[in-house]
């Protein structure tokens, strides 16, 4: 069923019209998969992109200038806004800025790094944006660096410094240790050599490497016979 047209005119009318996009069942397994976080409505995230799209060829700005964060999906509309609006690569710095101490949950933070393309534009300045990120102590800012890299810089001109990165993410936060994981497994499909590499010399913590071994193990995009010889690398943990 093809969602309904909506304009911004106010908060109050926005909420209301998330309010209606919302489903019980949708809203218990949300509940379910993302802990600790209690304001969960229930919209689905095509949904969300659908209204943050229609939100982004409007006044965008009002918008953002205006926008709470309530429910779980506003915060995650807010970040959809962000990722759709034309606007330059300094302005989007910015308005990501102002967007990460939002995050408080995996949902949240993964979904919105995928939608940040134009802060991804010029790959060296979002490196040198992601910096700070990088060296905080606090788990989602860390995750969302380390999601952000993964989105956007595992590539030819960037593998073996991403891969160093990702060595020297050392953090006990759950969500931390399994974005470096799942970020790993990424690399290793795309960059199978120079990851089998790092994957033999590192200074990853036991959990974290062990955990990426399963996610490339998991993946249809790796072979039989090398899931069989990363199997065989896990680490003995006493």
């Amino acid at each position: 069923m093809m969602q309904s047209s909506f304009q911004y005119t106010d908060y109050p009318s926005l909420l209301e019209h998330i309010r209606s996009l919302a489903d019980e069942p949708y809203q218990k397994m949300q509940n379910k998969i993302v802990p600790g976080v209690e304001n969960i409505l229930g919209v689905r995230v095509p949904k969300l992109r659908a209204l943050a799209k229609q939100l982004a060829k409007g006044d965008w700005r009002i918008y953002l200038s205006t926008a709470q964060d309530t429910f779980f999906e506003e915060t995650m509309l807010r970040g959809f806004v962000i990722g759709y609006a034309k606007m330059e690569q300094g302005e989007a710095f910015q308005r990501i800025a102002d967007f990460v101490p939002k995050i408080n949950n995996w949902a949240v933070c993964d979904t919105c790094c995928s939608s940040f393309k134009t802060a991804a534009k010029d790959k060296e300045k979002l490196f040198a944006f992601l910096l700070p990120y990088l060296k905080s102590d606090k788990e989602f800012e860390l995750r969302f660096a380390a999601v952000m890299i993964m989105d956007f810089m595992i590539t030819d001109e960037y593998i073996d410094d991403v891969l160093r990165i990702y060595d020297g993410i050392h953090h006990d936060g759950y969500y931390v240790k399994m974005a470096v994981a799942w970020a790993l497994s990424v690399c290793f499909v795309k960059y199978p050599g120079k990851t089998m590499k790092f994957l033999q010399d590192n200074n990853l913590d036991d959990w974290t490497y062990n955990k990426a071994l399963q996610k490339i193990v998991e993946s249809y995009r790796v072979d039989d016979n090398t899931k069989t010889v990363i199997r065989a690398m896990k680490r003995r943990v006493k």
